[in-house]
């Protein structure tokens, strides 16, 4: 039976709303996640939260009460509140029916299986929350093993990176690892690694890409370094016809990452 907070000073409270920043979220384990569509993915993948946020005024709605349900059913806890307290939680001036608390389950690379997908979306320094959740919904979108972050990315459980994921943190997994780890992982077995660069002749329609391919994208501002590039067994580009010199990385990361899964339908 969910208890009820409608207090500020509610300890609890005080608590989840830390998790909005970097340094709690690493100290308890723990990160945000709100909306009824979100947290609904979460539920169909398997993932349910810890304690789970509810407006009263929603309590009926079927879905918010499949996730009390399936959140008291796994040991969590359901706490009824209202709109005031889940804008406190969320940052939102209109935050959505429900806020959930999650424990963080980023991967390591040997967790991943290279096998499970054509496709394997790789980021390296990427620092906006939002096209990393961009590129997650990409990876849900195409069918993809899951996402590699290499070095300082931004942090996945953000709000802002959850929120611009619209569930697909909850479907793709997402690994952390150093350059280094990531390519002595990647040359122990197969796999093609295909950058997205500025610097190369070849388009990214010309080659025929083999699976498993990697899609390596750099930092928003600087791109890869010379470094990574030159592990890349392939470099490729896609063709500006305007006056912008690039796509947003993670427009272009969807835009390798839609050409991949066409040859790979078309055999």
């Amino acid at each position: 039976m969910p208890r009820e907070i409608t207090a500020y000073s509610n300890p609890l409270i005080k608590r989840v709303r830390n998790l909005r920043d970097k340094r709690h979220r690493r100290e308890e384990g723990l990160f945000l996640a709100e909306g009824l569509r979100i947290l609904t993915e979460a539920r169909e993948a398997g993932r349910l939260p810890e304690y789970l946020f509810f407006a009263r005024d929603n309590g009926r709605h079927p879905l918010v009460q499949a996730l009390v349900e399936a959140t008291e059913a796994a040991g969590g806890e359901a706490i009824e509140t209202n709109a005031d307290i889940l804008s406190k939680l969320s940052g939102k001036d209109n935050p959505g029916a429900v806020v959930g608390v999650y424990p963080e389950f980023a991967l390591s690379l040997t967790d991943l299986d290279r096998a499970a997908a054509p496709i394997w979306l790789v980021a390296e320094r990427l620092r906006d929350p939002g096209n990393l959740g961009t590129i997650l919904r990409t990876g849900d979108a195409v069918g993809a093993g899951g996402l590699i972050l290499v070095d300082e990315c931004v942090d996945p459980f953000s709000v802002e990176a959850v929120r611009a994921s619209m569930g697909a943190l909850f479907t793709v997994p997402v690994a952390k690892a150093s350059w280094d780890e990531f390519r002595a992982w990647l040359r122990s077995g197969p796999g093609q690694l295909v950058g997205l660069s500025l610097d190369t002749e070849h388009d990214y329609q010309a080659p025929r890409y083999a699976a498993p391919t990697f899609l390596l994208t750099g930092n928003e501002a600087q791109g890869m370094p010379d470094f990574m590039a030159e592990e890349c067994d392939l470099l490729v580009k896609i063709p500006m016809l305007g006056k912008a010199d690039s796509l947003n990385a993670a427009v272009a990361t969807a835009v390798m990452a839609y050409e991949v899964l066409s040859q790979q339908r078309r055999g």
